[in-house]
């Protein structure tokens, strides 16, 4: 896993958590609950290339 994916995906955490404080303060939580679940998907998209290539990887290991 490259570090640029490691600060890509803490950043997204520290933006998704500063909006929820936000939204959370100014009496928003559906919209705070709404920001943390697309936080959520946004870093699993990010993640799921990385999972494929590992997969593709132990594959070829293994050969199967």
């Amino acid at each position: 896993m490259e570090v640029d994916m490691i600060f890509k995906i803490a950043a997204i955490g520290i933006i998704v958590a500063v909006l929820n404080q936000l939204l959370i303060r100014s009496g928003r939580e559906e919209q705070a609950l709404l920001t943390t679940i697309m936080g959520l998907i946004v870093a699993l998209m990010m993640i799921i290339s990385q999972i494929s290539t590992l997969f593709d990887t132990i594959k070829s290991v293994f050969g199967l």
